[in-house]
């Protein structure tokens, strides 16, 4: 695989059945490389056998839903503003009609029962700021007042003056007569733009919420008379990850506390059953409130009358990990479905009210998102050959999205697990080219710390296989999957047995295979990952070269400048500063012999740009060999979402990089 095969990586979204379970419909993503964008559509597939069908042809469709009714189908499209919003078209296909029209852009949404509204969650900008004003720019903008603890996210910006809201609108009749009213004038947010009129959505939205706070998610209550969402107050005024479900009645915008902040959860996903059962997945971050780390995330049933149940634990943190990135609920019946993430792989679990817990889907997959419908159920996921397919449960695969990327060439990483220095198991993979070698050797560290390398087709690993490298990659202390014995094990110990598991993972591999060159070897690694490779080139000097990507680099200075920097480095490295020195790569600067290159993006606000401009210095003042590529525009997921251009040029610059300090032929 080479860096412009990128083009050829298809994910799929979360699906959506029709509650005849006759159709699926799911939103495709690739980069393009031309566009120098991500762009999708919307696909559908006639049950049980039948072709995939596109159906939209917008540039970035995403998160379609069908009606509860099946006729329709909703999902998100940006304006001609770049703001998202919801579009509808007759789930056989047709011309989209605009449901929403709000300058902030929709974050989620939700059909009602009845099929008659759609619920959205949508950013509500500050008067005076991100484009209210007609010929105001960002720059000539009134200073901002921070008084809260967060006030800005990696890949938004500043948060703290554009809350999301709750509004309700009525569904657009997909047959009727397009409406359309004058092109706009200065004081009018319409998009939809034609040469001189404007198409409009039909009916005007109703907002029900208002004020600093935010909203996060919205489903509709089984009666439809409330809208369930998670009050964003996550460090608004003081440290505290915890948060409360609340019912929004659709009618007076009346607010019920499902569930209280005091309660003690931080609510991730929330679905509603038939029979109005709540279920949520949620952890409890501790007296502290800030207790992130392996957090012990569960399902959970809210059962009775709106804020006057307990909620009973179906699942067991210490045996399922229900938190992986995009996890959520669907409800299948009395039961409901959620996702296990375990040594490199995310299973699909049915789970009954009695906390019977079944496994769905295992084997080499990693389930991306899921969906029900009568005795149907279909998932998206990805495996070692394909970052995404679509399957039906009991049939098999529907697509074959991922031939393109196979025709143009792939290799199958082979599984390890070898026993440490301590006698701690560590599980991982090498990937090798075909031939006999030896061959230069990478060590790649995965970010987190608290996420895993998994099966599925690694565009990172692929490229560099392809340029005559084998790539060593494992879950140390500290990743997810193994249970959250292991993903604690390193609070207040980075650098420690994280460190000696990857090293000791590395030594027996390459030992173990004659194909791989123990005397030719570098290290890379993105955020956790960058702390780590970081951390190891001031304490083992072996390497030819290194890569240091978006790297939490110094504790100290990241508690003022990250979006997580109030709470990360606390739980993981503590607050005494001897004990923050100890395990801080800028500290340890100074021991640094070995080549590295920096790599940054401008606006990644997870780990700031200065985490990289002061440790790229100390390196340079101290003499060490020391090269740093900052991308323009770019935040912490550059090398996940970020433009296409850009990630092929940074694969360019990876491979240059390791051409020079490990020529391979």
């Amino acid at each position: 695989m080479r860096a412009t095969d990128i083009a050829a990586l298809v994910s799929l979204g979360r699906p959506s059945l029709a509650p005849d379970a006759g159709v699926a419909v799911f939103a495709t993503s690739r980069p393009d490389i031309v566009a120098d964008r991500n762009v999708g559509q919307i696909w559908r597939i006639d049950l049980p056998d039948g072709t995939p069908r596109r159906l939209t042809r917008g540039v970035a469709d995403t998160q379609p839903q069908v009606s509860p009714d099946g006729g329709r189908i909703a999902f998100l499209r940006a304006d001609a503003d770049g703001a998202q919003q919801v579009f509808v078209i007759p789930a056989s296909g047709g011309e989209p009609v605009q449901a929403t029209d709000v300058r902030g852009g929709v974050t989620s949404f939700a059909w009602s029962p009845d099929s008659a509204r759609i619920g959205f969650a949508a950013r509500v900008p500050e008067q005076g700021r991100y484009g209210t004003v007609e010929g105001l720019p960002a720059e000539a903008e009134s200073p901002r007042r921070i008084t809260g603890v967060r006030w800005h996210a990696n890949g938004l910006g500043y948060i703290a003056d554009r809350p999301v809201h709750l509004f309700v609108v009525d569904a657009p009749d997909v047959d009727a007569e397009p409406f359309y009213s004058p092109a706009p004038t200065a004081s009018t947010t319409s998009t939809a733009h034609t040469s001189e009129t404007v198409r409009r959505v039909a009916a005007e939205a109703t907002q029900l919420t208002s004020g600093a706070v935010s909203h996060d998610g919205v489903v509709f209550t089984a009666d439809g008379g409330h809208l369930l969402t998670v009050r964003d107050e996550i460090e608004q005024d003081h440290r505290d990850l915890r948060t409360a479900l609340v019912a929004v009645a659709v009618a007076g915008s009346d607010e019920t506390e499902v569930l209280e902040r005091a309660a003690g959860f931080a609510v991730g996903d929330v679905a509603v059953a038939e029979d109005g059962t709540i279920a949520v997945l949620a952890s409890r971050p501790g007296d502290s409130g800030r207790d992130f780390i392996a957090p012990d995330v569960a399902l959970y049933i809210l059962e009775g009358e709106l804020g006057a149940s307990v909620p009973r634990r179906l699942t067991d943190p210490e045996a399922t990990d229900l938190d992986e990135v995009g996890s959520h609920i669907t409800t299948v019946g009395a039961d409901f479905l959620v996702q296990n993430r375990t040594r490199g792989r995310v299973e699909l679990l049915r789970v009954s009210r009695e906390g019977a817990v079944r496994t769905l889907v295992d084997g080499d997959v990693e389930v991306g998102g899921h969906a029900a419908a009568g005795d149907r159920i279909v998932f998206s996921h990805a495996t070692p050959s394909s970052v995404g397919e679509l399957s039906l449960l009991g049939t098999g695969t529907l697509t074959s999205f991922g031939d393109a990327i196979g025709a143009r060439g792939i290799v199958r990483p082979a599984e390890r697990e070898i026993t440490g220095r301590d006698g701690y198991p560590v599980h991982g993979w090498v990937a090798v080219p075909a031939g006999e070698g030896p061959f230069p050797v990478i060590l790649q560290i995965h970010g987190g710390p608290y996420a895993a390398y998994g099966v599925h087709l690694f565009d990172e690993t692929q490229v560099l296989v392809d340029a005559g490298y084998a790539v060593v990659y494992c879950n140390p202390r500290g990743s997810a999957g193994y249970g959250r014995a292991h993903g604690r094990s390193i609070r207040g110990a980075m650098g420690t047995v994280d460190m000696s598991d990857v090293l000791d993972f590395f030594d027996a591999v390459v030992e173990s295979d004659a194909r791989l060159d123990g005397s030719r070897v570098g290290i890379q690694g993105g955020s956790y990952g960058g702390y780590l490779t970081a951390w190891i080139i001031a304490h083992d000097h072996r390497f030819a070269a290194a890569i240091v990507e978006r790297g939490f680099l110094d504790p100290v200075s990241f508690r003022g400048t990250s979006d997580i920097g109030s709470f990360f480095g606390d739980e993981y490295v503590g607050t005494d500063p001897a004990a923050m020195t100890r395990q801080s790569p800028m500290a340890a600067v100074g021991a640094v012999r070995t080549p590295t290159l920096v790599m940054h993006s401008e606006l990644d606000f997870r780990c700031p740009l200065e985490q990289a401009t002061r440790y790229y210095s100390a390196l340079k003042r101290q003499g060490t060999d020391a090269e740093m590529l900052i991308f323009p525009g770019e935040n912490h997921e550059l090398t996940r979402a970020g433009r296409p251009r850009h990630r092929v040029e940074r694969f360019d610059a990876v491979i240059e990089w390791w051409s020079r300090h490990l020529p391979t032929d």
